[in-house]
């Protein structure tokens, strides 16, 4: 396994532990969004702009979730 795999396999992990501890604190909704982002990073780096950019706007969506959860 490449270090780009490794990178990429630490973004979907972190995501997948984020999204499953949301629930207790906002924390992990702005832990989900910087996952999001490593993943998007990951996308594109890869070639696969599709997946870059998707992953992107989730993170701007996780973003604003925390934004709105924090008050």
């Amino acid at each position: 396994m490449d270090t780009l795999s490794l990178f990429g396999l630490f973004a979907v992990t972190a995501m997948l532990v984020a999204y499953a501890l949301e629930d207790r604190s906002h924390w992990y909704i702005l832990a989900f969004a910087g996952a999001c982002a490593l993943g998007s990073v990951y996308g594109f780096l890869q070639g696969a702009w599709p997946f870059g950019l998707v992953e992107a706007i989730w993170a701007g969506v996780a973003l604003r979730r925390w934004y709105f959860r924090r008050r």
